[in-house]
C-alpha cells in the first residue's frame, strides 16, 4: 500500500540528537581517542587518495599511490576516500576547526573535476569513482566484481556528510549527480536482474539515496532507493525468520539501516519491522559479549558463541554499522536497551580497537576472542600480525569506518524532544542547548567510578531523562543533594522541574562483578564489572586453549585492576579496551561443582520398529532414525552409508569435564572418516570416533574452532569390518583411552583441551559427519551411552563384557 502523506509525516522520528556542535568531549579515554583520529585527518595528504580517481577520469596524478585496498589494482579503491570525507566533516562540525572543512572542501572540489571529466574518460553523465565504470556491465551479466556499489555508497555517504555537516553545497551537487548516474543505470534493469546485482555486497546504497530525498523531497532518490531493496534478505526478516547464518555479516547490516531510513521516507511499517526484528536477532542471537558479531566475517547459526570463537571473530565495521542502527531505532523508539546495546559494545569494542600508543589513531580490522588472540588487521594487508593500521600502506573497510568512529562520539552522549533532554551515555562533555539557552556539563571517570554528575548552567523547565543500566542494582539519582526517586535497572528515570543555574545532578550506578555464560555452553563464561569486560592480559605467551578460572579467586585491586587464578597461575583482569600490545583472553571455563558419578544417556534401540529411539535414563528426548536409517531384526540400527544416520538430541555432554562415551558398532565397509559418532556444532567444533582414517587407523578427536590442531587418539588399526566391536572412549584429567571390546588400544596422556569446552553440542550424530564432505557409515550400531565420568580399565572391560542389550 502507497503510504499517504499523514502516514510518511509519522514516520518522522520522535527523538532527535544535537548537532555535533553542540556537544563537547572533555578529557577522558573518549576524548583521547578523538585527538588521535584528528590528527590523522590533518595528516594524510588527499592527494594521495585522489591518485586513482584521477588516473580512472583521464586525469594527471604525480601523487604516490596508496596500499591495501586503496592500491590501484584493488577493486575496492576509493572507498576510504568515502570515509575520510565522513570523518573531516564530523571533525569540523563537532570541534569548528577550518582545517577540517578546508581539507574536505579540496577533496570535493577534485572529485567534481573527476566527475566533470567523466564523459571524456568514455563514463556516462555523473559517474565518479576510482575504478573503471565497466565492472557495473560485469555485475549486471552476473559476475561477482569486488562490491562496486558498496564502494560508491561509501563515496556518496561522504558527500552527504559533506554538505550536512559542513554545508559544502558542491558535494550536494556532486551527489546529486552520483544519484543521477545511479538511476540512469538501475532503471534499465528488470526486478530480477536489479535482484541479481544485489546478491553482490552494496553496502548502504538504499540509505543514502532514502536521505538524499529526505532532503531534497525529489522522488528519484527514493524510487532509486526502493529498487537496492534486497528481497533475499528482507523477505525472511519481514516474516520473522533468522535465515542470517552464513551471510557475510557487514553486507547486510548497513541494508537495514537503510531500512530505517526508507521507513522515515515511506511510513511503511514494514521497513520498521525488518529492522527491529534484525536487530533483536543480532543482539541477542548472534552477538559475542563484547557486543560484536560474526566469525570471519560471516554470521554463525543462532546462539553459537564458544563454538564459534576465533582470531577473526567480531568484524569492527560491523560494529560500527550497528551502532548506527541502534542510534536510528532509538529515534523511533526510545527504549533503554538500544542505548544499553551501544553503551556495552562502544565501550568493549569499538573503543578498544584504536592503538592508545599511535599518534595517528591506527585501529585493528578484527577484535579477535580466542584464548591468546591479539589485536590485528586483516591478513594479506601488509602489516605484521599484530599490528594495527598505517598511515597509507594497509587501508581497509576498518580503518575508513575508524575514521569515523572515533570522530562522532559526541553524536549520541544526549538527545531531544520537545522539552525533554535524555542522558543516554556517562562521558565527559558539556552540551550547548542552544534553543532553551541550557548548558549542561557531565564531569565523571566513569567507569572507574560509578559516579557521574550534571550541572546545569542557564535556566528553564525541561525534562531530564537520565538512562539507569540494565547491568546495575541499586542506583541512585540526587538532584542538588536529594533523592530524585526509584532509579529502576533498564529505564529512564525522569526528572521534570525548573532548573536553575548551578542545578547539579549526581546519578550513583553501583558496579559489581557479574559473570556471563555463553549460551551454547554455560560453563564457559565472561565476566563484567558493570558496563565493561574484563579481559586476562597473557604478554607474549598465548595459552594453549581457554584457560580454567576460579570465580571465587577474583579480586578487585586499584581501579579497574582485578587479579584471579587461571589454570592454576596468577592473571590480572583489566578492562578489554585497555589491553593492547599483548595477548588476552576474555572467555573462561569455570568448571562444574563435584556431583555424584552417573550414567547420563542411553539409547539401547530396543524399539525395533518406527522413527524413534528412547533415552533408558529418562533425561534426554528421543534419538531420532534418519536418512537411510533402519531396524535391524536383532534390534540395533542398520545405516545405508548413504544418508542414514540418528539424529542424538543437543547437549548430551554438555558440562562435562570428564567423560566416558561407549556403543557397538558392526561397520560393513570401512570408509576413511565415516563415524562412529560426531558430537559437535560444525566441522571445527566436534568430538568424534571414525572408523578409520587415512593412516588405516581408527581414530577419536576432539576440538573448537580457535585451536590449531586437534587432540587424538589413533587405535592400533581401524575397527573392524562384518563384525560387533564394542568401542569406548574415556577423558579425565588431561587423558584420553580408546578401548576396543573392553582392552585399551590407543590413548593420549598430553591432551590440550577438556570435553567442558565443547558444551552443549547441537548436531549429535551416529553413523554421520559434521563435515559434509565426508561418507555416512555403512553399518550397525547399538547401545550408544554417556557417562559423566571416565570409566576405569575394569569398568570398560566390564561394559563389553555384558554384550549387547538389545
Amino acid at each position: 500500500m502507497a503510504a499517504t502523506a499523514g502516514a510518511v509525516a509519522s514516520a518522522a522520528p520522535s527523538v532527535a540528537p544535537f548537532p555535533l556542535g553542540g556537544v563537547a568531549l572533555l578529557g577522558g579515554r573518549f576524548h583521547d581517542n578523538m585527538v588521535r583520529t584528528c590528527a590523522y585527518l590533518r595528516f594524510v595528504d588527499p592527494d594521495r587518495l585522489l591518485h586513482t580517481f584521477r588516473l580512472n577520469a583521464g586525469l594527471p596524478s604525480t601523487a604516490e599511490a596508496c596500499g591495501g585496498w586503496e592500491a590501484p589494482d584493488v577493486q575496492l579503491r576509493g572507498h576510504s576516500t568515502g570515509h575520510l570525507l565522513s570523518a573531516l566533516a564530523q571533525a569540523h562540525a563537532n570541534t569548528g576547526d577550518d582545517a577540517y572543512a578546508a581539507k574536505g572542501r579540496y577533496l570535493v572540489a577534485e572529485l567534481a573535476e573527476c566527475q566533470a571529466a567523466a564523459s571524456g574518460a568514455g563514463y556516462n553523465a555523473g559517474y565518479l569513482s576510482a575504478f573503471e565504470e565497466k565492472v557495473f556491465e560485469q555485475l549486471e551479466a552476473g559476475g561477482s566484481p569486488w562490491a562496486p556499489y558498496y564502494t560508491l555508497h561509501k563515496i556518496m555517504a561522504g558527500l552527504l556528510d559533506q554538505y550536512r555537516l559542513s554545508g559544502n553545497a558542491q558535494a550536494l551537487d556532486v551527489l546529486k549527480g552520483m544519484a543521477a548516474w545511479a538511476d540512469a543505470r538501475t532503471s534499465e534493469l528488470t526486478h530480477d536482474q536489479m535482484q541479481s546485482v544485489l546478491r553482490v555486497e552494496f553496502g548502504g546504497m538504499n540509505e543514502v539515496l532514502a536521505d538524499l530525498y529526505l532532503l531534497t523531497r525529489d522522488p528519484a532518490h527514493l524510487r532509486v532507493a526502493r529498487r537496492f531493496d534486497h528481497e533475499a534478505v528482507f523477505g525472511p526478516l519481514a516474516a520473522g525468520q533468522d535465515r542470517l547464518a552464513g551471510l557475510h555479516a557487514n553486507t547486510q547490516i548497513p541494508k537495514i539501516v537503510g531500512a530505517v531510513r526508507e521507513y522515515e521516507a515511506t511510513g511503511d511499517s514494514r521497513y520498521l519491522d525488518i529492522a527491529r526484528f534484525f536487530w533483536e536477532t543480532v543482539v541477542h542471537h548472534h552477538s559475542y559479549v563484547i557486543g560484536g558479531n560474526s566469525n570471519a566475517e560471516l554470521f554463525c547459526p543462532p546462539d553459537q558463541i564458544v563454538s564459534q570463537l576465533g582470531e577473526n571473530t567480531c568484524e569492527n565495521c560491523n560494529s560500527y554499522n550497528m551502532l548506527k542502527l541502534t542510534r536510528l531505532l532509538f529515534f523511533h523508539d526510545p527504549r533503554p536497551a538500544y542505548m544499553d546495546y551501544y553503551e556495552w559494545t562502544l565501550y568493549n569494542q569499538m573503543l578498544g580497537e584504536q592503538d592508545p600508543d599511535s599518534a595517528h589513531g591506527f585501529c585493528t580490522y578484527y577484535t579477535g576472542l580466542w584464548a591468546g588472540t591479539q589485536r590485528q588487521v586483516k591478513g594479506g594487508l601488509g602489516a605484521d600480525p599484530g599490528s594495527y593500521s598505517s598511515d597509507y600502506t594497509n587501508f581497509s573497510c576498518d580503518h575508513g569506518t575508524g575514521m569515523e568512529t572515533h570522530t562522532k562520539f559526541a553524536d549520541s552522549i544526549y538527545f531531544h524532544t520537545g522539552d525533554t533532554l535524555y542522558v543516554n551515555l556517562f562521558i565527559p562533555s558539556e552540551l550547548n542547548w542552544s534553543e532553551r539557552g541550557v548548558r549542561v556539563r557531565q564531569e565523571t571517570d566513569y567507569p572507574r567510578e560509578d559516579t557521574t554528575r550534571l550541572t546545569v548552567g542557564g535556566e528553564g523547565r525541561f525534562a531530564m531523562k537520565i538512562r539507569i543500566p540494565g547491568w546495575t542494582r541499586h542506583a541512585r539519582v540526587r538532584v542538588n543533594g536529594r533523592d530524585a526517586g526509584a532509579a529502576r535497572p533498564g529505564t529512564y528515570l525522569t526528572v521534570e522541574r525548573r532548573w536553575r543555574d548551578g542545578d547539579t545532578v549526581e546519578v550513583t550506578l553501583p558496579m559489581a562483578l557479574d559473570w556471563r555464560k555463553a549460551p551454547d555452553n554455560p560453563q564457559v563464561q565472561a565476566v563484567s564489572y558493570g558496563p565493561v569486560v574484563l579481559a586476562g592480559g597473557y604478554g607474549s605467551t598465548a595459552p594453549a586453549t581457554i584457560p580454567a578460572i576460579d570465580p571465587k579467586s577474583v579480586k578487585g585491586g586499584p581501579g579497574l585492576t582485578f587479579t584471579a587464578t587461571a589454570d592454576g597461575a596468577g592473571v590480572t583482569l583489566v578492562p578489554f579496551s585497555e589491553i593492547q600490545h599483548q595477548r588476552y583472553t576474555v572467555y573462561w571455563a569455570v568448571p562444574p561443582a563435584p556431583a555424584r558419578p552417573r550414567l547420563t544417556a542411553s539409547y539401547p534401540f530396543a524399539e525395533g520398529g518406527g522413527t524413534t529411539s528412547r533415552d533408558a535414563t529418562k533425561t534426554w528426548p528421543d534419538a531420532t532414525l534418519a536418512g537411510g536409517a533402519t531396524w535391524t531384526s536383532d534390534g540395533a540400527v542398520a545405516l545405508d552409508g548413504k544418508s542414514g544416520h540418528v539424529a542424538l538430541p543437543p547437549g548430551l555432554i554438555s558440562g562435562m569435564s570428564a567423560l566416558t562415551v561407549a556403543a557397538w558398532v558392526n561397520p560393513e565397509e570401512l570408509a576413511n572418516s565415516a563415524r562412529v559418532f560426531d558430537l559437535g556444532f560444525h566441522k571445527n567444533t566436534y568430538m568424534f570416533l571414525t572408523v578409520r582414517t587415512g593412516l588405516g587407523k581408527a581414530r577419536f578427536a576432539m576440538k573448537i574452532a580457535g585451536m590449531a590442531a586437534e587432540d587424538y587418539v589413533d587405535a592400533a588399526g581401524p575397527i573392524p569390518a562384518g563384525a560387533w566391536t564394542h568401542v569406548a572412549v574415556t577423558i579425565a584429567g588431561g587423558s584420553a583411552v580408546l578401548y576396543f571390546d573392553g582392552a585399551e588400544t590407543g590413548r593420549n596422556d598430553a591432551l590440550v583441551m577438556s570435553p567442558l569446552l565443547l558444551g552443549a553440542t547441537q548436531l549429535n550424530y551416529l553413523g554421520r559427519s559434521q563435515n559434509s564432505s565426508h561418507p555416512y557409515l555403512h553399518g550397525q550400531v547399538d547401545d550408544f551411552r554417556v557417562y559423566d565420568h571416565a570409566l576405569s580399565a575394569a569398568e570398560v572391560a566390564a561394559l563389553h563384557a555384558e554384550g549387547r542389550t538389545s
